[in-house]
C-alpha cells in the first residue's frame, strides 16, 4: 500500500476542511500511460481502502491500491516550486515532470 512521509500528511491535513476525505488514484493519461490523481470528496464507496491519519481520511479504490503499491507519496518545497511528488518503486518508466507513469 502506499506510504506517506510526516510533510505529505501535514500538508493534506492543513489543506482539507474536517470530513473532507481525500482520493487518491491513478487514472489512464499522461504521456508514460498512467497519472495520478488527487481529489477532495465528502464520501467514499466501501470498496475503497480508508486510511486514517488522526482527524485527516484518505481513500484509494482496489485498482489504485494496487499500482499504488511501494510508492511514497511526500511534499517538497524548493526555491522555486512546491508540490506533491509520488515516488513509485513499482514504475518501470515515467515522464519527466514525474506525474505519470507506467508499470
Amino acid at each position: 500500500m502506499i506510504d506517506f512521509t510526516e510533510a505529505a500528511l501535514k500538508k493534506l491535513s492543513h489543506s482539507v476542511e474536517p470530513g473532507d476525505i481525500v482520493r487518491i488514484g491513478v487514472r489512464a493519461g499522461g504521456c508514460s500511460g498512467m497519472s495520478y490523481s488527487m481529489s477532495v470528496e465528502e464520501e467514499y464507496s466501501e470498496n475503497d481502502t480508508l486510511l486514517e491519519f488522526d482527524n485527516l481520511k484518505i481513500c484509494i479504490d482496489k485498482k489504485s491500491a494496487f499500482m499504488l503499491t511501494e510508492t511514497i507519496l511526500d511534499y517538497v518545497e524548493t526555491f522555486s516550486s512546491s508540490g506533491f511528488k509520488f515516488s513509485n518503486a513499482r514504475a518501470t518508466k515515467t515522464c519527466g515532470c514525474g506525474e505519470s507513469f507506467s508499470c
